[in-house]
C-alpha cells in the first residue's frame, strides 16, 4: 500500500505539472512551490520555537483560525508557520498577519518531508480537518513531535474504514497524538477501528463565525444596491447552482427581490459566462461607480475576495453553493446572521449543515422546482421566522 501511495503522489505531481499549461489554479499550485525550500530557509529562524499549522484550503483555515488566534494570544514569543496545500487558501491568506510565515506545503514525499521538518523542527504540529499525509505524519511521530488533528469529521466511506485498504490508512491516524472530532458519531467510528486517542471538541469555525456579526464592516455600495428590496445572497456558487438560480430569476422575476452572486470562481471568463446566461441587467461589484444607477439593476456579482462572510448582513435569504458537486461551502456564515439557507443535496458530510437541516434553518433542494417551491414557502413570514 505504501508503494501504491508513493506512486499516486508522484502521478498527482506530474498531472498538476501538465495541467499547469492550461489551468490557472494548477499553474498557481506549481509556481507557488518553485524555490519553496530556499524561501523557507531564509524565513525560518532556527533560534525560535515554531508552531506549525497546516490547512488544505481556505475553509480549513477558517476552522483553524480561532486556534491560531488563541495561540498568538497565549504564546506571543512563539513563531507560527502556516501552510496550505491549495492555492485557494494560500493566495487569499499569504499575508495573514497573525503568523510569522505562510507557504505552500511541499508534496508528500520522503525527501520533501525530511527536508521540511529538518528546517522547521516544529514544537507542535496541527492539522485541520481532512489532511492525512503519510510521510509527514510518520516523520512527526518518528521525531516524537506532538501532532494534533482538529475539527475532524469521519464518515463510513473514507478509506480508514475500508476492509482491505483500511489497515494502511489507520496507520496514518495512529501517528496523531490526539484527534479532535466534531461529533460523537465520528468518535464512535474511530473507536470501532481501534483509534482511541479521540476527543469530541466540536467545530472551531463556530467560534469564528459567531464573532462576524459583531465586527462586520458596512458596504455602502451593497446597501445602495439592495435599497428597500429583499436580497438573496448566493455564496460560493458553482455552475450547477448558478443554472438553477438564473432559471428561477428569468422565469419568475419575483417583485421586490434582488440577487447577489458570489461565485466560487471569480475569473473573468466565468463571470462573463454568468453574465451572458443571466440575460438581464447585472453589474460586477468592481465596476460600480458614482454614476451607476444601482436601483435599476436586479443582479450584483461579487467579483472580489474576502467580503462574502460579512455581506450576508444585507441578506433576507442565502443560497450556499457546492451541493451539486463535492460538497457545500460554509453555511455557518449566513446562519450567524439568522438567514434561512438553501443548499444542494450533497451536504451529508458536513455536520453543521446536518444540524441546520434538522432544525429547519436550512433547506436542501435537488432542482429548480424544489428551489421555487421553497422560495415561495419562505415568503410566508411565519414559515420564515420559524
Amino acid at each position: 500500500m505504501l508503494f501504491l501511495y508513493n506512486i499516486a503522489i508522484a502521478v498527482y505531481g506530474s498531472l498538476i505539472s501538465i495541467a499547469a499549461f492550461f489551468n490557472h489554479k494548477a499553474r498557481q499550485w506549481k509556481h507557488g512551490r518553485r524555490n519553496l525550500f530556499s524561501h523557507l530557509e531564509s524565513k525560518i529562524d532556527t533560534k525560535r520555537s515554531w508552531i506549525w499549522m497546516h490547512c488544505a484550503s481556505l475553509g480549513e483555515f477558517e476552522q483553524g483560525r480561532p486556534v491560531l488566534e488563541l495561540l498568538r494570544e497565549k504564546y506571543p514569543e512563539k513563531a507560527i508557520l502556516l501552510t496550505f496545500f491549495s492555492p485557494s487558501g494560500y493566495e487569499i491568506r499569504k499575508h495573514y498577519e497573525l503568523v510569522d510565515y505562510v507557504t505552500y506545503l511541499p508534496l508528500d514525499t520522503p525527501r520533501n518531508t525530511k527536508h521540511f521538518l529538518k528546517l522547521v523542527q516544529p514544537e507542535i504540529a496541527i492539522f485541520v480537518k481532512y489532511e492525512f499525509w503519510y510521510h509527514y505524519l510518520h516523520q512527526l511521530k518518528k521525531t516524537n513531535t506532538p501532532t494534533l488533528l482538529i475539527s475532524a469529521i469521519f464518515h463510513s466511506k473514507q478509506p480508514f474504514f475500508h476492509p482491505i485498504a483500511g489497515r494502511f490508512f489507520r496507520k496514518i491516524l495512529a501517528c496523531f497524538s490526539l484527534i479532535q472530532v466534531q461529533n460523537v458519531n465520528s468518535a464512535k467510528r474511530l473507536q470501532a477501528i481501534g483509534i482511541q486517542h479521540v476527543e469530541v471538541a466540536g467545530d472551531t469555525r463556530i467560534d469564528r463565525v459567531m464573532k462576524i456579526p459583531t465586527v462586520a464592516k458596512s458596504f455602502p455600495k451593497i446597501a445602495l444596491f439592495r435599497g428597500t428590496a429583499n436580497l438573496l445572497v448566493a455564496g460560493s456558487t458553482w455552475q450547477p447552482d448558478e443554472a438553477i438560480l438564473v432559471d428561477f430569476i428569468q422565469q419568475h422575476q419575483p417583485p421586490n427581490w434582488k440577487f447577489l452572486f458570489a461565485p466560487h470562481d471569480i475569473s473573468s471568463s466565468h463571470i462573463e459566462q454568468l453574465e451572458e446566461s443571466l440575460n438581464i441587467a447585472s453589474i460586477r461589484y468592481s465596476q460600480i461607480n458614482d454614476n451607476t444607477d444601482l436601483a435599476a439593476i436586479p443582479v450584483l456579482i461579487l467579483d472580489t475576495i474576502g467580503m462574502l462572510s460579512q455581506v450576508y448582513q444585507y441578506g433576507k435569504l442565502a443560497y450556499i453553493g457546492g451541493g451539486f458537486g463535492r460538497g457545500i461551502h460554509n453555511t455557518l456564515e449566513p446562519a450567524a446572521f439568522g438567514l434561512p439557507i438553501l443548499i444542494g443535496t450533497n451536504y451529508q458530510k458536513f455536520e453543521e449543515a446536518n444540524q441546520l437541516v434538522k432544525s429547519n434553518a436550512c433547506f436542501a433542494i435537488a432542482n429548480l422546482a424544489q428551489f421555487t417551491s421553497t422560495f415561495i414557502e419562505l415568503q410566508n413570514e411565519k414559515v420564515y421566522r420559524a
